[in-house]
């Protein structure tokens, strides 16, 4: 153990965060954002909220010869009422790109909610410390990956050698966006969300926008990526809009072309991905809208089912499966004048036959094995040869 004098404390800016559209400035300390102010500001959801300042894919990144590295923060823990607590959000610490620790955060805010009324009460705690020690004396790169579920303030970083950010190394930028699923859902840490997998698959910078319950097309979010640097960018939409029954066919087909126009208004000729959702059958058929079954819950599990009735797409209601037809549709359609728009069916990276040997655990929602599935088929699908996002010559 280092004694006090050993540490420097290095002041958090955004120059040592990736990851993050913005940060904001807290009395505790530095507050990520994975939207910027203008799209907070015409928010008015509660979870959307929540969710966007959620670190997923956020990371220190800086460079330094230090051995030991602590970290204060201050958490926002979510558990639910009734519920046993939820694990500790995690730390993953990787230094020259490979995993090199990982620790639970500890201390911090807990935020309960009641799944039958999605109230939320907060009960107040204290900043946390997470420590690595035992790192190589060399000069490296070093990167603490932030919980993808918890919210998370930066309150000090503390190292026994000088902090510098880390240099440009010439990585394309992917900007992706989604759901919980591409928010990390129940994955088993913040690298082992699939989009992280992908990103290391593809060797890319991610910025991530995947906000749970929050992939509903909303304007600010097209903004947000239009004005995101970026070298890849990917939009995987459908199952949030099924699950609060938001849009019907009519509304839905005009707000996705209104999406992808906002995104090329920046980037004119940036390779694009449109993904349809993963298997998902209790909405494959049925649309929305989505909520935990009152059984499961009386037995203290959390299971979701589908409130619609099929004979509801009559009416252009939406299911899993019409969205996937209208989502292909309208990429054949806008290719005719746009080459670097791709679509990738969601069943591709997880489909019927993985749902029997991989089944979701509350119906909707991914764990840790789908995860990385998940990821590893994106990565091979998207940044492998022939594939949306493969390097193009001369890149």
């Amino acid at each position: 153990m280092h004694t006090e004098h050993d540490w420097i404390t290095t002041p958090l800016t955004a120059e040592l965060l990736r990851g993050a559209l913005d940060v904001e400035r807290t009395e505790h300390g530095l507050l990520p954002h994975r939207l910027p102010a203008r799209a907070r500001a015409q928010n008015t959801n509660a979870q959307l909220a929540m969710a966007e300042a959620q670190p997923s894919g956020v990371r220190l990144a800086f460079r330094t010869a230090a051995t030991a590295v602590e970290l204060d923060t201050l958490r926002t823990k979510r558990d639910y009422a009734g519920f046993p607590p939820r694990p500790d959000g995690l730390y993953d610490l990787r230094v020259d790109g490979l995993p090199a620790g990982q620790a639970a955060g500890n201390g911090g805010n807990v935020l309960t909610v009641d799944l039958a009324t999605f109230n939320g009460e907060v009960t107040p705690g204290p900043v946390g410390t997470v420590r690595f020690t035992g790192l190589p004396a060399r000069d490296k790169d070093v990167e603490i990956w932030l919980p993808h579920n918890e919210t998370t303030e930066l309150v000090a970083l503390r190292t026994d050698a000088p902090v510098a950010p880390v240099p440009d190394r010439g990585r394309r930028v992917w900007l992706h966006h989604g759901s919980s699923i591409s928010h990390g859902s129940d994955a088993a840490g913040p690298t082992a969300i699939w989009p992280v997998i992908a990103a290391f698959r593809g060797e890319v910078e991610l910025v991530n926008l995947g906000l749970g319950g929050s992939a509903m097309l909303d304007p600010f979010t097209a903004r947000a990526m239009r004005d995101t640097p970026a070298d890849l960018i990917s939009v995987k939409m459908g199952i949030n809009i099924v699950n609060q029954d938001a849009m019907r066919l009519r509304a839905f087909t005009p707000a996705v072309h209104g999406f992808l126009d906002t995104i090329r208004e920046g980037h004119p000729d940036t390779p694009l991905l449109l993904v349809s959702p993963i298997h998902c059958a209790i909405h494959e058929d049925t649309p929305g809208p989505t909520a935990p079954d009152r059984g499961a819950l009386g037995e203290g599990r959390l299971l979701f089912a589908a409130m619609g009735d099929p004979a509801e797409k009559a009416t252009g209601k939406l299911t899993l499966g019409v969205i996937r037809e209208e989502l292909s549709r309208i990429v054949r359609q806008r290719a005719a004048d746009d080459p670097n728009l791709h679509y990738l069916d969601g069943l591709e990276l997880y489909g019927e036959s993985d749902a029997a040997e991989l089944p979701l655990p509350d119906n909707v929602h991914p764990d840790a094995a789908t995860h990385r599935r998940i990821g590893e088929r994106f990565g091979d699908l998207a940044f492998g040869e022939g594939g949306a996002f493969a390097p193009r010559a001369g890149s």
